[in-house]
């Protein structure tokens, strides 16, 4: 099979969930673990990092892999989904997988695909487990692809102790993170923030450190008794860490930052370190750094500040993220930004109100089963909340699961707002800064699938 002829045969055999949406989801990993099992057991042979959440996780994961790198280790990344090159999914030390060996492992075990009827979630998991055991990576970051408990990444086991006379390099997890919990994914992992903490912490291991983001009244406790129960040491990052936006921060391609290590109890006063670089440039950054920074603490690793710093400045360089407040062009202001639900919406518009432009020119673009009608009404009440003129276009996502832009044009018709449809993401770009001034800003945000299509070449 030819590369393409690959990514058709793992499309076709239960496509990915991002593309058509809940039919193609499965909650049983028993057919993962048999995978697995086939393949030798390739999860047992790496260290791993495994990173859930609602929003944030993939930044996290990203985060932890570039401070990985910078200390000198082979750091495999899984994260989902792509935007542009599924192999985007599947890199060491920022280099994507060969396409080779993706027609490879699809050839080679067909059969196993098709007994099993893995999805393509399933496949990729294998794949990405075969690939960093091969290669022999030190340590691999997981990024869940949704939920936890249920969720094929959460396959692997926790990481033996290493005071048992085990050599380090034995695999499994030596740390989970949970970045925070969200309304998002209801119709699978529950109508209720307590409900989605459990799914959620499905991935805590019996014995391994668990780094919770953001302590919410709702999910404490639930993290707490699962960690309790499986006897894993448990700490939240904001009790320990205090992120800010650094004063005279005005590159919108970058974030300077502060940053504040406190002590429990008021035993020595706070120890903050100013003026650090992010390459991740949204404020709601600020809350994904803490966690950064508290799981590097609970690492077993020898990582100093040095290294985290920079890790975190280089970002981008070394792992290659797209899509998170990217700046795209400067004259106008163009940024995308994939804000798909609503945690990730109000941070995205709390990064807006601290922005300097003449007039905000919005195109957006969603899948259809999100509440757009909502989303619609919050953007343009929140909009104009920041005393600027703005404008709408609308466009639509390239995939199944689109949203036609004729039908969110009516249905944003119908709220009061208007605007142009573009079924192209790049001709209501080019429409906007044709009519846009220097001084203006263009944000393209929704699906992260019209965030894919906007910086396909």
């Amino acid at each position: 099979m030819t590369y393409q002829e690959t990514l058709d045969f793992m499309f076709s055999q239960l496509p990915m969930y991002h593309r058509i949406g809940a039919a193609a989801y499965k909650a049983d990993i028993q057919p993962t673990i048999d995978m697995m099992e086939a393949l030798g057991n390739p999860e047992r042979k790496f260290r791993s990092i495994h990173v859930a959440g609602t929003n944030g996780k993939g930044s996290v994961s990203h985060f932890l892999a570039s401070i990985l790198q910078e200390a000198g280790y082979k750091v495999g990344l899984y994260t989902s989904p792509h935007l542009v090159d599924f192999r985007e999914r599947i890199r060491i030390n920022g280099e994507m997988i060969p396409e080779q060996e993706v027609v490879d492992f699809i050839t080679h075990h067909s059969s196993l695909i098709t007994e099993k009827h893995l999805s393509f979630f399933e496949m990729t998991v294998g794949l990405a487990f075969d690939y960093f055991a091969r290669e022999k990576v030190d340590i691999a970051v997981i990024e869940v692809g949704m939920g936890g408990r249920l969720d094929s990444t959460n396959v692997m086991p926790p990481a033996p102790p290493l005071n048992q006379g085990r050599c380090p390099q034995d695999g499994g997890v030596i740390l989970s993170v949970i970045t925070n919990i969200g309304l998002d994914h209801t119709q699978f992992l529950g109508d209720t923030l307590e409900k989605i903490a459990f799914e959620k912490a499905g991935i805590i291991k019996p014995g391994v450190p668990v780094v919770i983001g953001e302590t919410q009244p709702e999910t404490k406790p639930v993290f707490e008794r699962v960690a309790a129960e499986r006897h894993a040491p448990i700490t939240f990052a904001d009790q320990h860490w205090h992120v800010r936006t650094s004063a005279g921060n005005r590159d919108e391609s970058r974030l300077l930052f502060d940053v504040e290590r406190r002590h429990p109890a008021g035993n020595t006063s706070p120890e903050w370190r100013c003026g650090l670089v992010s390459q991740l440039a949204g404020s709601y950054q600020l809350k994904n750094l803490a966690t950064v920074f508290e799981a590097v603490r609970q690492l077993p690793l020898p990582l100093n500040g040095h290294i985290v710093e920079r890790g975190i400045a280089r970002v981008v360089d070394n792992t290659h993220l797209h899509g998170r407040w990217q700046v795209i062009a400067n004259r106008p202001l163009t940024i995308c930004e994939t804000a798909h639900n609503a945690p990730g919406i109000d941070a995205m518009l709390g990064k807006l109100a601290t922005m300097h432009f003449a007039r905000l020119h919005v195109i957006y673009g969603c899948v259809n089963d999100k509440d757009y009608r909502k989303i619609l009404t919050h953007l343009h009440t929140e909009f104009a909340k920041l005393g600027k003129p703005y404008d709408w276009r609308f466009s639509q996502p390239s995939v199944p699961r689109q949203l036609p832009v004729a039908d969110l044009q009516s249905a944003a018709r119908d709220l009061g707002i208007d605007g142009p449809a573009f079924p192209n993401v790049k001709d209501a770009i080019a429409d906007a800064q044709q009519k846009a001034d220097d001084q203006d800003l263009v944000l393209v945000t929704g699906s992260i699938f019209l965030i894919a299509d906007a910086l396909a070449d």
